[in-house]
């Protein structure tokens, strides 16, 4: 008990002097699962999500509940003391722009079940991928996550991937930038990193590593952020099982990295590696 009120205090004196007062705005993780798992089912059951602005109702629905979780994240992390009408006009701006982008989601979506249906033999149908395969689960709630995320929502994209994470043993970040027609093969311990760029009709098997070399440090000690740190894998590069790429390097297109291969250089375009 002792110890325990020891970290707290330390904890407590980490945060500035307005969070407890801002806290009554930490979204809720939830609430925010459940508005995107029904998303989730919402673009994989209706052929148009939205027309002329004009939605359906149950997605009316879930755009509210959605704008007040994204107000909560604004506010939270606002430099004002929250709850003002700037956070309050940004999220429903931002949930419009995201509701507006829903079609386009889902011609993605699409690219990336065929994409499953077709480099998976043992797929009879594009339905099979699309309900049972964890990669199509993990891929579908990064895209809406990351849309968010570009946007300046910090909060409720990071609670959409560690959700998906949970369920699905991938673990994507929010910020990556993903083409079309993407596969994870199988999937399990997959971890792709903030700042990868993917380009189209990319596959990665089980393992793989999309990560960084150690960070460096500014002048206090502390980890640079906002620098690019991932990989960049350009068209058709396929990596194999258990195979790790780190750093700010480039692997060519039409390149195939082998199994439990470590690459910390660039690969040129139509290399095989291992």
């Amino acid at each position: 008990m002792d110890t325990f009120k020891t970290v707290s205090q330390e904890l407590k004196h980490t945060f500035d002097r307005n969070f407890y007062e801002r806290a009554k705005y930490i979204p809720s993780a939830n609430e925010t699962v459940e508005i995107f798992r029904a998303l989730k089912d919402f673009l994989y059951q209706y052929p148009l999500v939205c027309h002329e602005n004009v939605c359906d109702a149950p997605l009316k629905i879930l755009a509210d509940r959605l704008a007040k979780q994204i107000k909560n994240s604004l506010c939270f992390l606002c430099p004002e003391k929250g709850d003002c009408s700037a956070c309050d006009d940004k999220a429903r701006q931002i949930t419009l722009d995201f509701i507006a982008h829903l079609p386009a989601l889902q011609k993605l979506l699409v690219s990336d079940v065929n994409a499953a249906y077709e480099g998976d033999p043992a797929a009879v149908s594009p339905v099979e991928p699309l309900l049972c395969y964890p990669g199509i689960a993990a891929i579908t709630f990064q895209r809406m996550a990351h849309f968010l995320y570009a946007r300046g929502v910090r909060l409720i994209p990071r609670i959409v991937t560690e959700y998906a994470h949970s369920v699905t043993g991938i673990d994507i970040h929010p910020g990556a930038q993903i083409g079309p027609a993407f596969f994870i093969d199988h999937g399990t311990g997959v971890v792709i990193g903030e700042t990868c760029v993917i380009g189209a009709n990319v596959k990665l098997y089980q393992g793989v590593t999309l990560g960084a070399k150690s960070f460096p440090l500014d002048e206090n000690g502390n980890p640079v952020k906002g620098i690019k740190r991932h990989p960049n894998l350009q068209d058709n590069v396929i990596i194999y099982a258990e195979a790790t790429v780190l750093g700010n390097v480039t692997i060519g297109k039409n390149s195939v990295i082998g199994a439990n291969q470590w690459v910390t250089r660039d690969v040129p375009p139509d290399t095989k590696v291992g």
